[in-house]
């Protein structure tokens, strides 16, 4: 901007009128004019060299600034995942010593119950003492008048106040001991404040979840077979095959009443894939999948995240035939893998026995075609072998070589990978965050 006014005044300067002069004077005055001309111009380029020297500069200073607020901001970023680890660390902590309150506070209801009790049985022998001693008196009042001699007299009065002293030791002790069992109800009344305090945060989440487990799991909330005297209809389907054939197209949970079997609930999957009943879901690991036996057998968790159908529901679908074994899984690197297979399933007097054979998916060398996995949990021993691998991996599954395959251990990243969820695709070990078994039903819905 210097420069280009420097310019327009040197045009100026030339467009004005001048005196007339001679040849000398003319080349002298043009050789100052120029020499005025490249100062004037030289000065300009000076001070744009220094504008643009400040505007750089300042543009550094700027990026600078820039990256020390990146850099702020990503430590602030780190402490705060620091932060909420250790405040999910402590919440486990705070756990832990409610439970321990809780037993306290037993101990020391028990402590109070008993020390009142003793204060009620100190009560009573101190009135049948003062019963006993004024009798004394009287006894003592009317022999001392005939009988008793005058030191016979002070030995009695002397008696009378190591009673009176005495008694008031047992005052002193029963103050002590009320005054003891008041500070025992006070520190009763702090810890039952403190549990209130550290189960407030869970009141309301646990009464929520409790209300969709149980509108989730309630037979009688999606029943149309409901008859008004509490009994079920026999008109209930046998599975969700069945129900997509009676003319329900949207995937949710249904009732349903397998040969020979009570009636009980199930998530029914209508696909372009097929019909599904999904035994088990897990993909975020918010339900422990490290029951006992007889969790497995009945089923846990929740249809509206993660679940277990239940050993006993799985085989009363499963043994009424016409259905495949579906395998959905997708590992920490978002890639899916799937498997169906032919199957049968023993019941619990074989532990849940089943007998595999590859149909299509990606090859398993250990369940292409194998009989004879029994189902086995932490607390019950599938019978193949001494070990028992569901303590070892953690999660109920059917075990072939410990270690290979468990779609119920913990949902874990990292390792241990024996503790964690795996499968082994004859290519190598893959460790997955979700998975989806299915028992798919031979029957396609049609797409529109």
């Amino acid at each position: 901007m210097n420069l280009l006014v420097l310019l327009l005044l040197l045009a100026s300067a030339r467009s004005f009128p001048t005196e007339p002069t001679f040849p000398e004077q003319t080349e002298s005055r043009l050789r100052f004019a120029a020499l005025d001309e490249v100062r004037l111009l030289a000065n300009g380029l000076l001070q744009l060299g220094h504008s643009l020297r400040d505007f750089v500069q300042n543009t550094k200073n700027q990026i600078n600034d820039i990256f020390q607020k990146l850099n702020i901001f990503d430590k602030s970023f780190y402490q705060l995942s620091v932060l909420a680890s250790e405040i999910k660390e402590e919440e486990e902590e705070l756990k832990k010593t409610t439970v321990i309150l809780k037993e306290n506070n037993e101990e020391i209801k028990s402590l109070s119950l008993q020390i009142n009790s003793k204060v009620e049985d100190i009560i009573k022998e101190r009135k049948h003492l003062r019963r006993q001693v004024g009798g004394l008196e009287e006894k003592l009042s009317g022999l001392s008048q005939s009988l008793l001699s005058a030191e016979q007299v002070a030995e009695i009065s002397t008696l009378k106040e190591i009673i009176l002293t005495q008694e008031k030791s047992i005052a002193d002790l029963l103050k002590a001991v009320s005054e003891q069992s008041e500070q025992l109800n006070n520190q009763r009344t702090k810890i039952k404040g403190l549990e209130n305090k550290l189960n407030s945060a869970h009141i309301q989440e646990t009464a929520e979840n409790l209300d969709r487990k149980h509108q989730s799991n309630s037979l009688s909330g999606y029943l149309p077979y409901f008859t008004s005297d509490g009994s079920f209809s026999s008109d209930l389907p046998k599975d969700c095959g069945e129900v997509f054939s009676q003319g329900q197209k949207s995937s949710g949970l249904y009732a349903i009443k397998p040969h020979d079997s009570q009636p009980f609930l199930v998530k029914c999957e209508f696909t372009e894939e097929g019909v599904f009943t999904v035994i088990q879901h897990r993909h975020e690991g918010s339900v422990d999948f490290n029951q006992s036996w007889e969790k497995y057998e009945d089923g846990f968790g929740d249809f509206s995240s993660e679940f277990w159908l239940g050993l006993k529901k799985i085989y009363a679908v499963a043994h009424q035939g016409h259905s495949l074994l579906h395998i959905q899984i997708e590992d920490w690197r978002k890639e899916k893998h799937f498997m169906l297979y032919q199957y049968i399933l023993e019941d619990a007097a074989f532990n849940y026995t089943i007998h595999l054979r590859l149909q299509t998916g990606e090859s398993s060398s250990d369940l292409d075609e194998h009989t004879g996995f029994r189902f086995s949990t932490k607390d019950h021993n599938d019978g193949n072998r001494d070990s028992n691998c569901a303590q070892d991996y953690t999660g109920g599954w059917w075990f072939s070589i410990c270690g290979d395959i468990n779609l119920n251990g913990k949902c874990i990243q990292s390792r241990p990978r024996k503790k964690g969820t795996h499968w082994k695709p004859g290519r190598g070990t893959t460790i997955f965050k979700a998975s989806k078994i299915s028992i798919s039903h031979l029957t396609k819905p049609q797409t529109p």
